[in-house]
């Protein structure tokens, strides 16, 4: 009988089991090494969609951590015809930081609510972001658009009155030193507190019977609680409210010489089963009108009373005080670059002239507003909140007399600029 003997080849299993080994690290190694690249290629797609739907990296994030002087150099590269005033200034660790922490989380390190507002539903409602700031800017305390408080449109409401949110009665629990006396009649001649000049100069470069300017009211109906009589009840009024601060504005261009044309459209009334969510497609329907009734109109202003409270919407300026404004582009306008610059020439003309008197200039997305309005229209298309719900009419009269000043200064600055052009041509 034969007996077979088998002999194993320790030396040959062994280089076998070491190319077994090593073939499975390696793919182990590639196979994490993909899982990471697809990884990261996701994450790059997510940022890239970030990156184009938010403005975080492009005007939120960016221009609101720069110093002025920075992106007005940087306005300047993209739009020769654009000057800034400012000077360049280096960058902080603490904007430097800022940026980032908003870039990267859509956080902002200066408003801790922004951590919640993501998580809560109707939190960022209202998040507005800070593009340029004003002298004395608290960058944490932007504007706010409270829509009013409905009524039964068959009880009607007095004269003054705005929208009664009690069980009846007055508001016993206010300080009556809170909030201003109210306006009775306010002073047509007011100049602001400032030195106009002789009033009998005729000299003066004039429009002619062109209208250049066009001032409307999305949200007409603004009021403010010192001129209503009932002062428990929503700041909104059908007869005393925003658009005679737009009627002033318009006239004070007039006697600039620049010639203005005013709408003073209500649209609750005019409007057939009107919405208040739909108020810049009503307001949209206007300018187009104007556009087309007159060539002319080269700068468009949608003033608004905005719903912060008096501390944050108010100055003194040489013994008087003033309605502070808030200037706002939406981003959801691809052009928005054009307005915040139209913007941004009036914000510093008044911060250089008014110290203090305007609040910044402020974006808003599609995700905390209507984020377009109507300023796609035209380039030099902006939203204006003048005051807040705290001010008077007459404070309101001298922040759209110092309006009139700036933005006259700077049409004649641009027809003269324009008519160099066409000579040297």
């Amino acid at each position: 009988m034969k007996r077979k003997i088998m002999l194993l080849d320790l030396g040959r299993e062994s280089k076998r089991m070491r190319h077994l080994l090593v073939t499975g690290r390696t793919f182990a190694l590639l196979s994490f090494c993909s899982m990471m690249f697809f990884v990261m290629l996701g994450v790059a797609g997510m940022a890239h969609q970030q990156t184009t739907a938010s403005p975080v990296n492009s005007m939120k994030g960016f221009a609101a951590a720069v110093s002025s002087g920075f992106f007005g150099d940087m306005l300047e590269m993209e739009m020769p015809a654009f000057q800034s005033s400012r000077e360049t200034e280096s960058f902080t660790t603490k904007q430097i930081s800022s940026l980032l922490m908003r870039a990267l989380t859509d956080i902002n390190p200066n408003d801790p609510m922004s951590l919640l507002a993501g998580e809560l539903p109707g939190l960022s409602a209202n998040d507005a972001f800070l593009i340029r700031k004003g002298i004395g800017t608290d960058t944490a305390v932007g504007p706010e658009d409270n829509a009013p408080i409905t009524y039964d449109p068959l009880g009607g409401l007095d004269e003054g009155d705005g929208t009664d949110v009690t069980d009846g009665g007055s508001n016993t629990d206010k300080d009556p030193d809170q909030l201003p006396v109210p306006t009775e009649q306010p002073d047509e001649t007011d100049d602001g507190g400032k030195d106009s000049g002789d009033k009998g100069v005729t000299d003066k470069p004039t429009t002619g019977g062109s209208k250049v300017v066009f001032v409307y009211h999305s949200h007409n109906r603004e009021s403010w609680y010192p001129e209503l009589t009932d002062k428990s009840k929503d700041p909104n009024s059908s007869t005393k409210n925003i658009t005679l601060v737009g009627k002033r504005l318009a006239e004070k261009l007039e006697e600039e010489g620049v010639g203005a044309q005013h709408s003073d459209t209500d649209y609750p009334t005019a409007i057939k089963n009107y919405r208040w969510e739909l108020s810049y497609k009503y307001s949209m329907k206007t300018i187009k009108e104007a556009i087309a009734s007159s060539k002319d109109l080269k700068f468009f202003f949608d003033l608004h009373r905005d719903s912060q409270k008096r501390k944050y919407t108010t100055i003194d300026i040489d013994g008087k005080s003033y309605a502070q404004v808030y200037f706002i582009i939406g981003h959801k306008n691809p052009n928005w670059e054009k307005n915040e610059a139209f913007a941004t020439k009036i914000h510093e003309a008044l911060d250089k002239k008014y110290p203090g008197i305007s609040r910044g200039i402020w974006g808003k997305t599609a995700a905390s507003g209507n984020a377009e309005y109507n300023q796609s229209l035209a380039d030099d298309n902006v939203l204006i909140e003048v005051g807040g719900v705290d001010n008077t009419l007459e404070e309101s009269y001298r922040t759209a007399d110092a309006l009139a000043e700036v933005i006259s200064e700077i049409y004649w600055e641009e027809e003269k600029a324009s008519a160099g052009k066409g000579k040297a041509s």
